[in-house]
């Protein structure tokens, strides 16, 4: 009789080393900082490779190595002084290990938030989540860059959204230069849900917004004087929308209703991960 194999249910990990390079050559990683951490702890080579459990050669190779590399000497001999001389983790390299570790904990919390929110295979994706971003815009999507189109004072970029929704956005050049915004690069897409307009019936209609999502009221959350709106479209973006009760009477905006949600190009902000 067969036997069924059981799969591990282990969950998806996400590991990763942090090393510096200097002119495309290997620098420094968590163990060459731990080195040179010691050395500046006892003042000797020789001390700290044995306080970290290596020959005296591979720890002088390792910090040799380092100041060649670098632009500045990491370790220096210091003569002089009792014991005739030590040897001393230059400002420099104070410097570096200080940096090193402030990137590193910064490097190691990233890969916690990849492994919390994006390793799951049975949820979407979600960069926002991984950045752990959050902004006042309620509409804030990724996308890609699939056309920059360079005006005199205003650039127009198209971005796609994942299921082929397009949008326009209207940026000043100086925006495309400093966010360095190219075709196939991936953006976030940021909207205010104040800026979206709703309608419907618009078969036949002319209008000066540029982006047209149509789908169906999804839900409808009532307030005071306005109404959270949100509309999912067929290529699966929802949109959120506040407007007044007023115009959710008047447009009969229930779940289930067909609905145009309309965006100024002028009113999507564009955002990158840096």
């Amino acid at each position: 009789m067969a036997t069924k194999k059981h799969r591990s249910k282990n969950p998806l990990e996400v590991h990763g080393a942090l090393w510096l390079s200097a002119g495309g050559a290997s620098l420094a990683g968590h163990g060459r900082i731990e080195l040179l951490r010691a050395v500046a702890e006892h003042g000797s080579i020789t001390q700290a490779a044995k306080a970290f459990g290596m020959s005296y050669k591979a720890a002088w190779d390792a910090i040799d190595t380092m100041n060649q590399r670098a632009s500045q000497p990491v370790v220096e001999r210091v003569t002089g002084g009792k014991g005739g001389g030590a040897t001393k983790v230059t400002d420099f390299g104070q410097r570096l290990i200080e940096r090193y570790e402030q990137v590193h904990a910064v490097h190691q919390r990233f890969l916690r938030l990849i492994e919390q929110d994006a390793m799951d295979l049975d949820q979407e994706f979600s960069l926002l989540k991984v950045l752990n971003m959050k902004t006042s815009a309620r509409n804030q999507w990724v996308g890609t860059v699939t056309a920059v189109r360079a005006g005199a004072v205003n650039d127009d970029i198209e971005v796609t959204l994942p299921g082929g929704q397009r949008l326009a956005a209207i940026v000043t050049r100086g925006s495309t230069e400093s966010l360095a915004l190219r075709t196939q690069m991936a953006v976030i897409v940021l909207v205010k849900s104040s800026a979206v307009l709703l309608a419907v019936n618009l078969a036949e209609a002319r209008l000066s917004a540029r982006n047209r999502i149509d789908g169906e009221v999804a839900s409808v959350t009532p307030g005071a004087v306005n109404a959270e709106v949100v509309v999912r479209s067929a290529t699966g973006v929802e949109v959120v929308a506040v407007v007044p009760q007023t115009a959710v009477a008047e447009l009969a905006l229930a779940p289930g209703a067909a609905v145009t949600a309309l965006v100024k190009a002028s009113d999507i902000i564009l955002a990158v991960a840096t």
